[in-house]
């Protein structure tokens, strides 16, 4: 099958380059994001109003796109303020302060509990959900500041929110630009995140150990606030709502499993959960103030959402014009036989350059950790599923491996672990230096990226 290349994919492929500029440089790319958008419609159509109103349009498709993550990612950290200013959060996690008896225990209990309540909460609530509750207790038992926010990092912003098997909306965005199902993206990631995460953490606890033991980092004394604030329920109320919390989302866990619920229908089922908990929480914390809370805490959420994905939208809809976006936003304008951008793309790469397995896996790491250079880790996601797609095409096979190695790649880079402005709430809540952490998390993730990519040549 041969499809002739026309201005159209040329354009697209130059402001992919220059996108790729930009994340190396650590400028934004919204601005970049919106001249292609008018500039492909321009040329598609040879109208000027037609791509003026291209713009607007390709937003309304990318939100249209991104709306349920959008919606859920909002009403989580909506749940989140209200279980902190309840107390339940403290009853949550409260139990795991028993298995904390030392520093290692502390270092893998803090990971394990930040990872699944991540899956849930994501990963910047439940920085403050866990860090209020555990640091104390990991600084009791001899495992520094540092230590704590490390595991937190590496074990929320890291494995949880690379995977993020519960919410989905990271598989969703580099699914939507690979053209690919969730499901497909979700299953290929598995392995992947396994490797990724048992060497970045276990490498990393290494190290930590090891400067512990040459006395280059010290136990800190952090004061906790947990002791003398007021929380808006009893201690009673508190278990009964963490339990409560438990039972509701253990049985989302069964329904998702039972019924096989994925995508749009699992992200649903947790938004509709996290309202339930969000409306209880409300009426029995302000009694009746509770209507007007509600109110409160979406407006919280909602300002935590758009902040997060404002920056995303324009690249998503850029991207989304690479796929059946392009139909959609700028109308039937590819040349006959095309299969897509970035299909016709991939096509042209395999009959033009020798591509293998290997190339395209250390190109798809590559592609991911320049995306996450402006520290969002969702910002470039859809360059990465868009990459893959490419790469896929040109070598017959491997779309889901090559799409979950870019989404590693960039949430790991930029969602948390190395780039030091997107580890303030980490490096916050435990009075350390977001530098030396990301300096701390570097080596470890490097090691994991590289073992990861190797895992991933061989699964394509």
């Amino acid at each position: 099958m041969h499809v002739d290349l026309t201005a159209i994919h040329w354009l697209y492929v130059t402001f992919i380059g220059i996108i790729i500029l930009f994340l190396i440089l650590r400028r934004d790319t919204s601005l970049v994001c919106l001249a292609g958008i008018f500039l492909l419609g321009l040329v598609a159509t040879e109208s000027l109003t037609s791509s003026v109103s291209i713009l607007f349009s390709s937003f309304i498709y990318a939100i249209t796109e991104l709306l349920s993550t959008i919606l859920v990612i909002s009403i989580i950290v909506s749940m989140s303020k209200a279980l902190t200013e309840s107390g339940v959060h403290q009853a949550l996690i409260s139990p795991f302060t028993r298995v904390m008896k030392n520093a290692s225990l502390a270092y893998w209990t803090i990971g394990i509990v930040m990872m699944v309540v991540s899956w849930f909460f994501w990963p910047s609530p439940a920085v403050a959900l866990i860090g209020a509750v555990l640091l104390p207790v990991a600084l009791r038992v001899g495992l520094p500041a540092l230590g704590v926010a490390m595991a937190m990092n590496l074990f929320g912003h890291g494995i949880a929110l690379s995977s993020d098997f519960v919410i989905q909306g990271a598989p969703k965005l580099t699914a939507d630009a690979a053209g690919i199902p969730v499901s497909e993206v979700i299953s290929a990631s598995v392995p992947l995140i396994i490797v990724m995460g048992v060497v970045t953490t276990v490498t990393a606890f290494y190290f930590l150990k090891r400067d512990m033991k040459k006395g280059l980092l010290k136990v800190e004394s952090v004061e906790s606030d947990s002791e003398t604030e007021t929380y808006l329920l009893s201690s009673t109320q508190q278990k009964w709502m963490a339990a409560l919390v438990f039972i509701l989302f253990a049985v989302d866990i069964w329904a998702m499993v039972h019924f096989n619920l994925q995508g749009g229908d699992a992200t649903a089922l947790i938004g509709g959960t996290s309202l339930i908990i969000l409306s209880i929480l409300s009426i029995m914390g302000h009694k009746s103030k509770g209507f007007e809370e509600v109110t409160n805490y979406l407006i919280h959420g909602f300002k935590f959402g758009f902040r997060v994905f404002g920056p995303v939208i324009p690249i998503a809809a850029f991207f989304y014009l690479g796929d059946s976006g392009f139909t959609t936003i700028i109308g039937d304008f590819l040349p006959k036989g095309s299969n897509g951008i970035v299909n016709d793309l991939g096509f042209a790469l395999a009959h033009a350059v020798p591509v293998n397995p290997a190339v395209a896996g250390v190109t798809l790491t590559t592609v991911g950790a320049i995306t996450g250079l402006d520290g969002s880790g969702f910002s470039g996601i859809s360059l990465a599923g868009s990459v893959a797609s490419l790469f896929a095409t040109a070598i017959g096979h491997g779309i889901a491996t090559l799409t979950a190695m870019g989404q590693i790649a960039a949430i790991w880079v930029g969602g948390g672990t190395l780039i030091p402005w997107a580890l303030i709430p980490a490096a916050a809540i435990c009075n350390v230096s977001p530098f030396e952490l990301a300096r701390r998390n570097l080596l470890p993730v490097l090691i994991g990226l590289v073992v990861t990519t190797i895992v991933a040549i061989f699964l394509i």
